[in-house]
């Protein structure tokens, strides 16, 4: 059995470049994983959920140079 990681925000930030308040702002829009409330005054994420948002980053850059290329053609 795998037991799933849960990232703090020193971590979160780490992975994946973004400051904090643009993670909680991301958060609060929906284009970023939500943070799972591990106490009244902590959050964390989960490792997994972080690693494929970080994921659907690169396809979506190589979709967007794909039809950039298409386009200067």
């Amino acid at each position: 059995m795998t037991t799933e990681r849960i990232l703090r925000i020193k971590d979160v930030t780490a992975a994946c470049g973004l400051s904090r308040s643009s993670i909680y702002a991301r958060s609060n829009a929906g284009t970023f994983p939500a943070p799972v409330r591990l106490s009244e005054r902590v959050q964390g994420w989960y490792e997994s959920e972080v690693q494929a948002w970080i994921k659907s980053l690169r396809h979506t850059k190589t979709a967007q140079e794909t039809a950039q290329d298409g386009a200067a053609n």
